[in-house]
């Protein structure tokens, strides 16, 4: 049960009488009752009532919701108060210097008026005209659209509009007991049920006045009363609570995919194993491979050069058997890429965009040059390549393409030396340390991106071949039972 469910429960307890222990020497609502028609008697002979206002509809058996204690009584709206409508239907005469606002029932809410910034404000003119007899007796309630916001008049320099019904009560004692009820489901659902339109709904005022009230002693009103007010900043505490449990519920699997991967990075999520060949042969590796690339006019020979890595660039402490690497010195990410105008490409070859990924690099669909109806230069990219989106870093917008296409310029597809890991740089891409770094570094205020100086200079850390596998290995087991906790 949400905190919202609890209120409404605690309501609806209280209007059927088990909130509070019935005292069997409170004077029963009947009596009150009498001297409230009494009261509407005394205003209609004065003439400050209608005859008609006397008249209110008899209640029948099979109206009666839920059975109430034998000390209260049922009783329509209408008898208890002295004037029951709304605003004028039409729109008044604004005027910008007028001292006086035009409300509806979107003014209306947690029992006061709100007078917002875009309020209209009329003259005195428009006041004196469209003015209505509003007291300290006074409850306001929305009955056109947003159904069921309450009001208390306060005497603000106020004019309503057609969705603000009003009601003067004719004993203000009854006012606290009165404005409880407008909040439960009872009568929304009674309002709801009753109201006419399809799209906008409108509550009639003559369904306002059958409304029928679960009316208690007053002593026991009072009761009820201090009783909600003790217990709702309880259910306002318990829903506070609740909803950082669900924020904290929300967010868990993404914070455990987070942590998951910064143990990975940093040689924790898995045992070292002494046999393993160290990062450094590997990197040995690919220097040989690299300068093979040059002799054969690949690449230049400033692609050998290797800047040193400074003491204060280390993010963190990694096993013996690792390295630090700068991220260009083991990847192809700042290499030329093959361009080519999609207009001139086969149509049925895939054209990505950034739009088909999802953040954190699901793959959403697959689209075709014709399908897409693509324009424009693009770069090309091979199945195996590892696809990065250099436009907000931070959406970890990266994965392996699976098939040959041709992507956005946006999307830099790059492989690694030696025969690394790509699911392993997919994963380091994704960690915590490397998303905050780029993120540092990003240009661009509304489109932030990386530049690629940021991408091949980042210090990453390199485990050995035979302990990527096994990272890699470890993460699938690990995050797909994190995904699964979504579901």
């Amino acid at each position: 049960m949400n905190a919202q469910q609890l209120k409404n429960a605690i309501l609806q307890e209280a209007i059927e009488g088990r909130l509070v222990p019935q005292d069997p020497n409170d004077e029963p609502a009947s009596v009150l009752l009498a001297r409230i028609r009494k009261e509407k008697e005394r205003l209609v002979k004065e003439g400050k009532l209608k005859k008609k206002d006397l008249k209110v509809k008899p209640i029948s058996e099979d109206e009666i919701p839920f059975e109430i204690p034998e000390s209260w009584g049922w009783v329509r709206l209408k008898s208890l108060v002295s004037v029951l409508g709304d605003g004028i239907h039409g729109t008044p005469e604004y005027d910008i210097t007028g001292g006086y606002y035009f409300i509806n029932g979107n003014n209306l809410s947690n029992n006061k008026i709100v007078i917002k910034a875009d309020t209209k404000k009329v003259n005195e003119k428009e006041y004196q005209t469209y003015k209505k007899e509003l007291n300290d007796n006074t409850i306001l309630v929305s009955i056109n659209g947003t159904i069921g916001n309450v009001g208390h008049y306060n005497g603000e320099p106020i004019i309503l509009g057609k969705s603000a019904c009003y009601y003067n009560l004719l004993d203000i004692s009854l006012k606290a007991y009165i404005t409880m009820l407008m909040y439960t489901d009872y009568f929304l659902k009674y309002a709801v049920e009753n109201a006419t339109g399809s799209t906008i709904k409108n509550v009639s005022l003559a369904v306002m006045n059958d409304f029928l009230v679960p009316f208690p002693p007053v002593a026991e009103q009072h009761r009820i009363v201090a009783k909600i007010e003790e217990l709702l900043p309880k259910v306002e505490e318990y829903g506070k609570a609740q909803d950082e449990l669900n924020k904290l519920n929300a967010e868990l699997p993404e914070r455990l995919k987070k942590s998951i991967l910064q143990e990975a990075i940093e040689g924790r999520l898995v045992p070292q194993n002494p046999n393993d060949e160290p990062a450094s042969v590997l990197l040995d590796k690919i220097r040989q491979e690299k300068a093979q690339l040059v002799k054969a006019g690949k690449l230049k020979k400033k692609d050998l050069i290797e800047t040193p890595i400074a003491d204060d660039e280390i993010p963190f402490e990694i096993p013996a058997s690792w390295e630090w690497v700068r991220f260009g010195e083991i990847s192809t990410y700042a290499h030329t890429k093959k361009k080519i105008n999609a207009a001139k490409a086969d149509s049925n070859l895939w054209g990505l965009d950034l739009e088909d990924i999802e953040k954190g690099g699901r793959l959403l669909c697959i689209k075709t040059v014709g399908e897409r109806k693509a324009i424009g230069d693009k770069t090309c990219f091979a199945e195996g390549d590892i696809l990065y989106s250099k436009l907000r870093p931070y959406l970890l917008k990266i994965l392996i393409a699976p098939k040959n296409g041709i992507c956005t310029p946006e999307i830099i597809p790059f492989t690694c030396y030696k025969d690394i890991n790509k699911n392993y740089i997919v994963s380091l891409l994704k960690s915590v340390y490397v998303d905050d770094y780029i993120n540092s570094a990003t240009f661009g205020v509304k489109m932030p991106r990386v530049a690629t100086e940021t991408m091949t200079s980042l210090v990453i850390p390199l485990p050995p071949l035979a302990e990527q596998h096994r990272i890699v290995e470890k993460l699938e087991q690990l995050l797909g039972k994190i995904d699964n906790l979504k579901r």
